[in-house]
């Protein structure tokens, strides 16, 4: 039985209605949203808890998890009231009426989760990836679209001012036609700088992570790119990945690179585990300028072949679009729109499909050509 594997009870059904008119009601007021979280065994949910208190857009509801150890953890390490715990996500919902989840669960989780929000109508955040198959991602898809409930994913590239002025200034034109995109991401591993055990658990496991460095850090450069080539798929996806440590990672590779094929442009994205340090990256280069993100707020630009270097900080991200809550509590008031951004599941499909491509790719040593998606509804 999976871990967050959930039956839904005829009476959640019931008040499934219910909850969708407290959603509707959010959606006309400027009230916190109501929140819970499904999971703690994600690393990133401790960041979130740290900073929960100092925002004022969600309203912490409940923390569902069947792990009493995990449980017992977060109510010690961030102060939170006991009341707030549940081991059933039925439970959980029908004591408390959340009308969003924000899931840190196992990439492998998700498509289980979001099965439960969606016949309950509750919008939904993961963590990054979407999903650790194509299978999964079109499923998705196929909810969100049959219960009309948003499903957003959230990196914490797309909260980069450095990035949106990137992007910003590919999709106006100053950067001319973009031939070439390289962006690296990740660390020196997550045994290395010492994660959560029970994150670093389904982390090296495939199952559960879909692979290794490729899907842990190879979605951001997917996610990018996608937006970049607004919401095209590339014509052809051709990876490498390796086990450089395999006393560490003896299930998953520790390292990838990612070899992405528009017409008229070609990205590489380098995922490791293998990094002398953390880093997010993105290099564009164009026909006119090229631009990198440097980190999350520096750019450097240049626009001539004798012009050196401009070197800038970008400017601040403006909510709701500067942090995954504020820009959470917008999408569930149905104030904002994800459209085909970077958060968006349109855009979270096709990033899932070059990495079910990269994956099968680097497994029998060939170039996947990409077949177009079934269109929704199929």
């Amino acid at each position: 039985m999976r871990r967050h594997a959930i039956l839904l009870s005829s009476t959640l059904l019931a008040l499934a209605s219910s909850f969708h008119l407290t959603a509707l009601h959010a959606q006309q007021t400027s009230e916190p949203v109501r929140v819970a979280i499904v999971g703690l065994e994600h690393g990133h949910v401790d960041g979130f808890l740290s900073a929960f208190s100092r925002q004022h857009d969600a309203q912490l509801v409940a923390v569902v998890d069947p792990d009493p150890a995990l449980q017992a953890k977060a109510q010690k390490n961030f102060q939170l009231p006991s009341s707030l715990f549940y081991s059933d996500l039925d439970k959980a919902v029908a004591a408390t009426h959340p009308q969003a989840l924000l899931v840190y669960t196992s990439v492998g989780e998700h498509r289980h989760v979001i099965e439960a929000a969606a016949r309950l109508g509750l919008d939904v955040m993961v963590e990054k990836p979407l999903a650790i198959s194509l299978d999964d991602a079109l499923a998705i898809r196929h909810l969100a679209r049959e219960h009309h409930i948003q499903v957003l994913v959230n990196y914490e590239t797309t909260w980069y001012a450095s990035n949106k002025a990137v992007l910003d200034m590919a999709s106006s034109g100053k950067l001319g036609d973009v031939r070439k995109v390289v962006v690296h991401d990740g660390h020196q591993g997550p045994a290395e700088i010492g994660v959560q055990p029970e994150f670093l658990k389904w982390l090296t496991d495939p199952a559960l992570n879909g692979a290794g460095a490729l899907y842990d850090f190879g979605c951001y450069g997917a996610d990018l790119m996608t937006v970049l080539m607004q919401g095209k798929a590339p014509i052809s996806v051709t990876a490498s990945a390796q086990t450089d440590k395999p006393g560490t990672y003896p299930r998953v590779d520790d390292d990838a690179t990612i070899i992405l094929r528009y017409p008229g442009t070609q990205a590489v994205l380098m995922p490791s585990w293998n990094w002398t340090f953390s880093r997010k990256d993105m290099e564009v280069y164009g026909t006119k300028a090229y631009a990198i993100a440097v980190n999350s707020k520096e750019v450097k630009l240049r626009t001539a072949e004798n012009t050196p270097e401009e070197e800038f900080t970008a400017d601040p991200l403006k909510s709701p679009e500067d942090t995954s809550l504020h820009y959470l509590a917008a999408v569930v008031r149905r104030q904002l729109d994800p459209g085909h951004d970077l958060t968006s599941l349109p855009t979270n499909v096709t990033v899932v499909q070059i990495l079910d491509a990269a994956r099968h790719s680097a497994a029998t040593g060939r170039t996947v050509e990409l077949q177009p998606l079934p269109p929704d509804g199929e």
